[in-house]
């Protein structure tokens, strides 16, 4: 049985304050972080930056290291474009089941593959766990290496492919409100969804006056 927060509620952002949830709001400030974890993937990468591109809207990129290897072009474009890179391990690990030694050599894989592939020394020091899952140890390391840890206020949860299409739009439509991080995925597995949701999402900020901001 799959199970993941599509909310975040108070109680789980009281127990890990150390993360970055959402970033509170303002007065008069309607910012939302849009965020693609996964990437970059040919196509659809390109797709995502094209659709950013239509409403002049930025967003964070969440890399996974080996995908930077083997598309730097890619990579590089989401920089030029002017969105934000994040950390998403080299091998898109799942912290609970690695140990601590091997998740903080990969971190550290990945942050080469950024700074290698970077038209310049990009100082990136945004960490999202992969699967929102990593224990109390990798977590204090990553801080030490002087990481943010970046989970999420609001899920797609496009990856999701028992979804429709229209849950998908529901998750984010019905939850987003001021200072929400919203997670995407620019892969393979969440494009049926993310295609569908991502341009009717942009549509939907725009007509609310959000404004989107990267991390």
């Amino acid at each position: 049985m799959k199970f993941y927060w599509i909310k975040t509620n108070r109680i789980i952002k009281a127990l890990f304050s150390n993360y970055t949830w959402d970033v509170p709001a303002t007065k008069n400030n309607n910012t939302v972080y849009l965020t693609f974890d996964d990437g970059p993937v040919p196509e659809i990468t390109n797709w995502v930056l094209n659709e950013l591109k239509k409403y002049n809207v930025k967003a964070t990129f969440f890399c996974i290291g080996n995908n930077i290897d083997k598309n730097p072009d890619v990579f590089k474009m989401v920089i030029r474009e002017g969105h934000s890179i994040g950390n998403h391990t080299f091998n898109h690990l799942n912290g609970w089941k690695t140990s601590s030694k091997a998740y903080i050599e990969n971190t550290k894989l990945c942050e080469d593959s950024i700074q290698k592939n970077s038209p310049s020394a990009l100082k990136s020091k945004n960490f999202r766990p992969p699967y929102g899952k990593i224990k109390a140890a990798q977590s204090r390391k990553i801080r030490k290496l002087g990481y943010k840890i970046i989970m999420w206020d609001v899920l797609s949860a496009d990856f999701d492919q028992t979804l429709s299409q229209e849950q998908c739009l529901n998750n984010v439509l019905s939850n987003v409100k001021p200072g929400s991080i919203i997670v995407f995925h620019d892969s393979i597995k969440a494009f049926k969804n993310l295609k569908y949701v991502l341009p009717k999402t942009l549509v939907y900020l725009k007509e609310n006056n959000f404004n989107c901001e990267v991390l």
